[in-house]
């Protein structure tokens, strides 16, 4: 799909949806330079203007002056037009954000604990949801879109790794997580989406990245376990099951025992490996977070992780530019931003380790969100539900 409106009748709503995708992109753009990005003609652009603008979406800000002609209105997207909240329910953590209009996040919660009990958690998100909703003006709390819920398709999956309880584990084997966020008080009247989460990372990077300059990328989300997400053509892509991009999944090498399944990368490249080094010399397992990864005396079981793991993360991306001919690998994660940066300086050295031939290697660089990405791009869902001229969501208007 190209970034054209049409003039013809019927397609208004697609039409204003455009018109705020442009201005989404182009920041505060004139209403000449609507209609060239739009290829909308200016009388069509100037009515939806009126009505975007009456419908509190839009604001025109004050004339700018000292140039030819006549002085020129920026048009710019209201902060307060609309609102979203976005919740990760991770295996550590769960997470709340609250974004305006422009994506912009105005309030965010989390909650730690060792893994959750879904006897619990539920009732802990109602009272978060509710203590969000109450931030924003009552006269504005009807403009909250929706609500994006973020997590793992199988949260109690790979019990063992985690040393997980096994009936806290199966709890969550039988448990719709959107069908109960749903039905919590907080969530009357309002719309609930449901991606995975390291999908949801990925919406993030996408939309409000690096991403949004890319066509089609990989991505991979290094996290307790590591994970990804997968944009073919400025869409995301999830597959038949909503799985797509599961590269923590993707097997290490030939399985050559019948007796055994092959290691999957999540079993080399995820952070609780690097937690199992650290306790093993006694270390504080939280070190990731901050500069005490690269430094003594935790640099020196970082760096056996970054080897081991840039290898896989390097065999896996192999894998997937054979299969998908993608030019850009982006990665990112919870962890600090120096050793992201070590972590993608070894994955380029080790795909020098893998054969080319026949494929071109894909350019790897860092994500730019970071520990928000899955609430964030939680949130973004309804955003884009809305409001994106795409009824898939993602489509990105070119520049």
């Amino acid at each position: 799909m190209r970034s054209r409106g049409s003039n013809q009748v019927g397609l208004r709503q697609y039409n204003e949806r455009v018109v705020l995708q442009s201005i989404r992109l182009a920041g505060t753009p004139s209403q000449a330079e609507i209609a060239r990005l739009t290829h909308l003609t200016p009388q069509t652009v100037s009515l939806i203007l009126d009505r975007l603008e009456k419908d509190g979406l839009l604001l025109r800000l004050p004339p700018l002056r000292g140039r030819v002609g006549q002085p020129s209105v920026p048009i710019s997207l209201n902060p307060d037009g609309a609102f979203a909240i976005g919740v990760k329910i991770g295996r550590r953590s769960l997470s709340l954000m609250l974004v305006d209009f422009l994506g912009r996040v105005r309030e965010q919660a989390e909650l730690k604990y060792k893994f959750p009990d879904p006897d619990r958690i539920f009732d802990d998100i109602n009272a978060q949801l509710k203590t969000l909703i109450a931030t924003v003006k009552p006269a504005l709390r009807d403009r909250l879109c929706g609500i994006g819920i973020a997590a793992p398709l199988s949260l109690g999956g790979w019990r063992q790794l985690l040393g997980v309880a096994p009936d806290l584990a199966e709890k969550w084997q039988s448990i719709d997580i959107s069908e109960r966020v749903r039905g919590l008080s907080a969530c009357r009247n309002v719309p609930v989406e449901f991606v995975k989460d390291t999908a949801a990372a990925c919406v993030a990077e996408l939309l409000a990245g690096r991403g949004r300059a890319i066509r089609s990328f990989l991505y991979v989300f290094v996290d307790t376990f590591i994970g990804g997400g997968l944009v073919l053509d400025g869409h995301l892509y999830g597959g038949a099951n909503g799985n797509a991009g599961a590269i923590g999944s993707m097997p290490l090498c030939v399985n050559t025992n019948d007796a055994a399944s092959p290691g999957q990368l999540l079993s080399v490249a995820s952070l609780w490996n690097l937690e199992e080094l650290y306790a093993s010399k006694g270390l504080d397992v939280g070190a990731w977070l901050d500069d005490r990864a690269l430094q003594p005396p935790w640099a020196a079981p970082t760096r056996a992780w970054l080897k081991k793991s840039a290898r896989a993360i390097a065999m896996s991306i192999n894998g997937a530019a054979c299969l998908l001919d993608i030019d850009h690998v982006l990665i990112d994660g919870s962890v600090s931003r120096d050793l992201l940066q070590a972590l993608i300086r070894h994955i380029g050295a080790a795909l020098a380790h893998y054969s080319w031939q026949g494929v071109t290697q894909p350019m790897v660089d860092c994500g730019t969100i970071g520990s928000d990405a899955r609430a964030l791009g939680g949130a973004l869902l309804p955003i884009y539900a809305n409001f994106a001229p795409d009824q898939d969501l993602f489509l990105k208007i070119a520049p």
